[in-house]
């Protein structure tokens, strides 16, 4: 059963300030949120849901930075605010460490966009302009065959990702890179 707080974005948003200061991890939750959003839409799922567990699938991680710590300790204090087990179930099952299966169209869309959102801001980045608008599927896929370039991102989490919502790796990415555009200017890129 879904509570309000799930649906509240201010209030999830607020949770994740109270937790996490480094600006560069509140743009990927934002990035996160943007990606997931646009697939909620397509998929008719509960846009505000869908966000709001994005927009939070991290906010354990400056805290507790450790396979001990995230996202065990984040699903402790989600639980302690009222959020559902489905809420929680949906963050715990993007590590795939914790155990929790990828069973609903949440959570594999969440693991599909978390580490690619990641790295097609890296992408950005190295761009002339820095921006999101400059990136292109091609210049992606090539950046991922790039060891050196953005190497905390996990490539086979990546392609993972994108067979798991059963879609092929460059429309994934077209649709991310799109979903991110649109949340550009919030995203800084």
């Amino acid at each position: 059963m879904m509570s309000d707080v799930e649906r509240d974005r201010d209030y999830c948003f607020s949770i994740l300030k109270e937790y996490t200061k480094s600006e560069s991890l509140i743009k990927h939750a934002l990035a996160v949120e943007a990606c997931v959003r646009a697939y909620a839409a397509k998929h008719n799922g509960d846009e505000d849901f869908w966000s709001n567990v994005a927009l939070l699938h991290d906010f354990d991680y400056e805290m507790y930075p450790t396979q001990e710590g995230h996202p065990i300790k984040g699903n402790e204090i989600l639980k302690e605010k009222g959020f559902s087990e489905e809420f929680r179930n949906a963050i715990l099952s993007h590590a795939d460490y914790s155990g929790v299966p990828r069973n609903s169209t949440l959570e594999k869309v969440l693991f599909a966009c978390d580490e690619l959102a990641g790295f097609l801001t890296a992408v950005a980045y190295v761009r002339p302009s820095k921006s999101i608008e400059d990136v292109k599927v091609k210049s992606v896929l090539k950046k991922m065959k790039d060891k050196a370039f953005a190497r905390a991102v996990n490539r086979d989490d990546i392609k993972n990702g994108a067979e798991g919502i059963g879609i092929p790796l460059e429309e994934h990415i077209q649709f991310c890179i799109n979903a991110m555009r649109s949340k550009r200017e919030l995203l800084g890129i």
